[in-house]
């Protein structure tokens, strides 16, 4: 399988350092060096003065030393590989001393002195433009990031380049990793870069400090590998870097350029496949950040209905109720926001609208639910009332289209927008973000509402919250909530079979797994329906076999752009996760948009 699109191996390797002995390190860098060719990593990072040791002290001026470090650097720049590298090590520069960065891609070399050393090291500022070495002028450049066609690195946090090789020697203090990591991860999320991160490690000096040797990987806030620290022989770190993903995200906040552009040879590491954390549920919350991650999204869907309901100054609302997973998290979202307030729940009217394809157990799942949180339940079939227009529009109940579907769904919006109206309450909308994104809602009617509170939660985040949700508000309401969460995904509205659901939602549209994992891609790196399933095929290995992938994305591409002008048309709701298709800010595209191109690529497409 080939590396996909735009993501870029990378490796920060930790050596076993050598004190004083450059020939050995040369040794050392150069196994690493070889498992990073045979890898296809295209950039490996090394720790500051690696080829000398970052502990030498006075001895970096000592003669014997710097000749050994340069012979050690030559050495390097003979060797035959096609990564790109970054070692450091002590060079006399225009008279001084300087501690310096050798960055070799494809036997070119440039150097970069670096500050931050004290004695015996002379600042970069005073470092000369080039200097001559091996026979040959080479540049020495301040701040450079250097241009290897697919992708652009630097030295330097704030040089704009899309990696950031950021090589050190950092002691270590217990207890003091956890803010460096942080400090690598907010760093990278602000410049939104990727930052290969390499650290001196065993065989330093241990005469005041040690040394952990840390090798990581950061992309846009998250950490994407890291080795074992306290290793006692050679390590590292690999993963491949989203380049595509730092683009998009910088062409809607753009950094800025600092460094100087420094051209070198294409770095044509092999295609592999990839190396990197792929969760196939991308919504959800990291392990042991459920319990935090949950509360503060069910505390966003309340904190946002309080707000409007003060400021319509109501303390009403009116939400159908179905059984399914929807209304369930918005009914939940709302008893929750009226415990923190302290209001009576009464306020709060579900309304269940049996139809022609409500299930038995839909139905009693809804009444079960209402009643354990202690809300007003309705109950008014819509049979009658649709019945009465197919008559008045000449709709045969025997041709279950479209037609016989949305009319339904139209006749329930209009009795909770009418009954509401009577009692002076707020219409809760219930649909959800994977709805959203596929326009699998009826335009105005459940696509209406007042107020929608899961606008951006989708479906594979809903079961969580669900659960969560009634474990807050009470041990009687989980088991209700667990069947909800079990029961098929399904809008009921064709007749059904002994009282069984008919219409099975993913049976129609694919999986909601994967229509989520498409939209997070999409919406997170802008991934073409290529790279989404490529993604998707390594993402769900084993579990969603390649023609059901891609035939859910044809459906995903289809719907997205057909669907649009829904979208244009939403209601106001809370933004939960960091996904939203609003088009007031979260997303902004034409209704008539074309969607050839998409499709001409998923045509394209092999199984």
């Amino acid at each position: 399988m080939s590396l996909i699109s735009g993501m870029i191996r990378t490796m920060a390797a930790v050596p076993c350092v050598h004190l004083a002995n450059p020939a050995k390190n040369a040794e050392e860098i150069s196994a690493l060096l070889d498992i990073a060719d045979q890898r296809g990593v295209k950039l490996c990072v090394f720790p500051e003065l690696s080829l000398t040791g970052s502990t030498c002290g006075d001895l970096f001026a000592q003669p014997a030393l710097l000749d050994g470090a340069r012979d050690a650097l030559y050495s390097l720049l003979q060797k035959d590989v096609k990564t790109a590298f970054v070692v450091g090590l002590p060079l006399m520069l225009g008279g001084q001393l300087h501690a310096c960065a050798a960055v070799i891609a494809g036997k070119q070399l440039t150097l970069v002195p670096v500050n931050g050393h004290a004695r015996p090291f002379a600042p970069a500022a005073a470092a000369p433009a080039c200097v001559t070495l091996f026979g040959q002028t080479v540049p020495v450049v301040r701040n450079p990031v250097f241009d290897c066609g697919s992708f652009t690195f630097g030295l330097f946090e704030d040089c704009g380049a899309q990696i950031v090789a950021y090589s050190y020697a950092c002691a270590a203090i217990a207890g003091q990793h956890a803010r460096i990591e942080r400090r690598f991860q907010q760093e990278s999320d602000a410049q939104l870069c990727a930052m290969v991160c390499a650290s001196a490690g065993y065989g330093e000096s241990t005469t005041d400090m040690v040394f952990p040797g840390h090798a990581g990987v950061y992309e846009c806030g998250e950490l994407l590998a890291q080795n074992n620290r306290f290793a006692r022989s050679a390590s590292y770190a690999i993963a491949d870097v989203d380049v595509q993903r730092i683009l998009f995200k910088r062409s809607t906040q753009p950094v800025s350029a600092q460094g100087t552009a420094v051209p070198l040879p294409a770095c044509e590491g092999k295609d592999d496949a990839l190396i990197r954390p792929l969760s196939p549920l991308p919504f959800l919350p990291k392990d042991g950040e459920e319990d935090a991650f949950l509360l503060d999204a069910l505390a966003i869907q309340a904190q946002g209905l309080i707000r409007r309901m003060e400021h319509i100054r109501t303390k009403k609302l009116v939400l159908g109720v179905s059984g399914g997973l929807d209304s369930t998290l918005a009914l939940l979202s709302a008893a929750y926001a009226y415990e923190l307030c302290g209001w009576d729940k009464s306020g709060i009217v579900g309304i269940t609208m049996p139809g022609f394809g409500t299930g038995t157990r839909t139905k009693s799942n809804a009444e079960k639910l209402m009643e354990r949180i202690g809300c007003t339940m309705l109950t008014i079939p819509i049979g009658p009332a649709v019945t009465q227009h197919f008559s008045d529009i000449w709709q045969s109940m025997d041709v279950h289209d479209i037609c016989y579907e949305n009319s339904q769904a139209r006749e329930r919006t209009q009795i909770i927008m009418d009954y509401a109206n009577k009692i002076g309450a707020l219409v809760l909308g219930t649909g959800d973000l994977s709805e959203v994104a596929l326009g699998w809602c009826t335009y105005n009617g459940d696509h209406m509402s007042m107020y929608n509170l899961n606008g951006s939660v989708p479906k594979t985040l809903m079961r969580s919250m669900v659960a969560y949700a009634a474990r807050l508000l009470g041990e009687t309401i989980v088991p209700v909530a667990q069947d909800i969460i079990d029961t098929p995904v399904s809008p009921e509205l064709l007749p059904g079979v002994n009282g069984e659901i008919a219409q099975k939602t993913e049976e129609t549209l694919g999986a909601y797994e994967l229509h989520d994992f498409f939209l997070w891609h999409m919406m997170d790196s802008g991934a073409s329906p290529r790279k989404l399933y490529a993604l998707a095929c390594q993402a769900f290995e084993g579990q969603q076999p390649r023609e059901e992938i891609l035939r859910a994305l044809k459906t995903f591409v289809r719907r997205f752009f057909t669907q649009q002008f829904k979208r244009s048309a939403m209601p106001d709701g809370p933004q939960v996760t960091p996904v939203s298709l609003s088009p007031r800010g979260g997303w902004q595209m034409p209704s008539d948009a074309q969607m050839q191109l998409w499709m001409n690529e998923v045509e394209s497409i092999k199984a």
